[in-house]
C-alpha cells in the first residue's frame, strides 16, 4: 500500500513531457536513418528507452540518502572504471571511451556525470552552514576534476565538459562568496591560454575555432557546421515532412541520428517543429527545478539542481553547435540523441529527481 500511495506522487506531467520528447526521438531516428547502414536504430533507442523506464523505476523506490551515504564507494568504482578504459578500452577512431561486453558498448564517462551529482551533493550538505573557504573550493575542485581529467586522457573534451555545470551549481547553492567567485572566474580565463596550448590536440583546436568561420575550411573542420546550418535552413518555416530532407537523406548532414539530429529534425519539421522541441525542454526544466524547490532537504535540492545544470549544459551546446553559434564537441542532444549511455543516464537522473519528489513529506 504504501508504494502504490509513494506512486501518486510520481511526477506524472514530467514523465508525459520525456515520454512525449522520447516519443519524437524514435520517430526522427526512424526518419534520419531509413535510407542508410543505421536504419533499424529506433528499435534500439525503444529497448534503450524502456531499459531506462525500468532502471528510473527502481531508483525512484532507493531513498536517496542512501546513495548519498554509500556514494564514496561508487565514486571509488568510477575512478577504477574510467582507469580501465585507459588501459583496456576499445579503441574507435582514435579514443578509448568505452568497455566492449558482448554486444553492448558500455561508457563510463556518461554515468560518471551521475555519480558526480550525488557526489558534489554530499559533499556540499557536509559544509552547509558555514561559508566556504579556499580549502573547501579545492577539495570540491579536486572531486570533480579527477575523473574530468582521465576523461580528457581518452580523449573525450565533450563528456568532460558535463562535469563542470555540476561543480559550478554545487559551488553557487553551497554558499560560495562573490570575491571568490570572481577570483575563480579570473583564474579560469588566464588558464584559457596554457591548457589552449598545451592541453589540446589539434583536431580538438580545429573543432572549437572552425565555428568561427566554417567557410574557411568548407571541406574540412567547417564541414559539419555547414551541412547543419544548410539543413536548419531548408526547413523552413513548416519543414519538408518525415523522411523528405534533403541534406538528412541524401547523407549530407553528419551523423544525423545523434549529434546533428536537431538540425535533422528542424529540417523535416522545419521552424515550428523546432520551437515546439525547445518548448518541450524548457517545461521539462521548469518542472525539474519546480521539484528541487519542494524538496524535503537541501542534499534533495541539490541532487534535483545537479541534474538541471548538466540539461541545461548539453542542451544548450548541442542546439548552439547546429545554429553554428558554438563549437562541434560531440555532446548529444538529452531525449533526443541515439545511444544507449545517454539514455540511461537522463533516465536514472530522472529517478533521482523522482526519488527526492516522493520523499519531499517523509521526515
Amino acid at each position: 500500500m504504501q508504494r502504490f500511495l509513494r506512486l501518486r506522487d510520481f511526477d506524472w506531467v514530467l514523465m508525459a513531457l520525456v515520454f512525449l520528447l522520447s516519443a519524437l526521438s524514435v520517430l526522427e531516428i526512424y526518419s534520419a536513418t531509413i535510407n542508410t547502414k543505421f536504419h533499424g536504430f529506433e528499435s534500439k533507442q525503444v529497448l534503450w528507452l524502456v531499459g531506462g523506464t525500468a532502471a528510473m523505476l527502481l531508483l525512484s523506490f532507493i531513498d536517496y540518502h542512501v546513495l548519498l551515504d554509500v556514494i564514496h564507494w561508487i565514486y571509488g568504482f568510477c575512478i577504477v572504471s574510467l582507469l580501465v578504459v585507459l588501459v583496456a578500452g576499445q579503441k574507435v577512431l582514435g579514443a578509448r571511451r568505452w568497455i566492449r561486453v558482448g554486444a553492448i558498448h558500455f561508457q563510463p564517462s556518461e554515468w560518471v556525470k551521475l555519480i558526480l551529482i550525488i557526489a558534489v551533493a554530499r559533499y556540499f550538505t557536509s559544509l552547509a552552514g558555514r561559508e566556504l573557504d579556499w580549502k573547501d573550493v579545492g577539495k570540491a575542485f579536486l572531486l570533480v576534476g579527477v575523473p574530468m581529467a582521465l576523461v580528457l586522457k581518452q580523449p573525450d573534451l565533450g563528456t568532460a565538459l558535463t562535469y563542470m555545470p555540476v561543480l559550478l551549481i554545487g559551488l553557487f547553492l553551497g554558499g560560495i562568496g562573490w570575491k571568490k567567485a570572481l577570483i575563480i572566474a579570473c583564474a579560469g580565463l588566464i588558464l584559457i591560454v596554457p591548457v589552449w596550448r598545451a592541453g589540446l590536440k589539434p583536431y580538438q583546436k580545429a573543432r572549437l575555432t572552425s565555428f568561427l568561420s566554417p567557410d574557411a575550411d568548407p571541406r574540412g573542420s567547417g564541414y559539419q557546421i555547414r551541412q547543419s546550418l544548410i539543413a536548419v535552413g531548408d526547413g523552413g518555416v513548416w519543414g519538408r515532412g518525415v523522411a523528405k530532407g534533403t541534406q538528412t537523406q541524401g547523407d549530407f548532414l553528419p551523423i544525423p541520428y545523434t549529434d546533428f539530429i536537431f538540425a535533422a529534425w528542424s529540417e523535416e519539421h522545419g521552424f515550428v517543429g523546432a520551437v515546439f522541441v525547445l518548448l518541450l525542454y524548457f517545461f521539462i526544466l521548469m518542472r525539474l527545478i519546480q521539484n528541487a524547490q519542494t524538496a524535503a532537504d537541501l542534499s534533495g535540492t541539490l541532487l534535483i539542481m545537479g541534474v538541471v545544470a548538466v540539461l541545461i549544459f548539453q542542451i544548450a551546446v548541442n542546439v548552439g553547435m547546429v545554429v553554428g553559434l558554438m563549437p562541434v564537441t560531440g555532446i548529444p542532444l538529452p531525449l533526443m540523441s541515439y545511444g544507449g549511455s545517454s539514455v540511461l543516464f537522463t533516465f536514472l537522473a530522472l529517478g533521482i529527481v523522482m526519488n527526492v519528489r516522493m520523499n519531499r513529506f517523509v521526515n
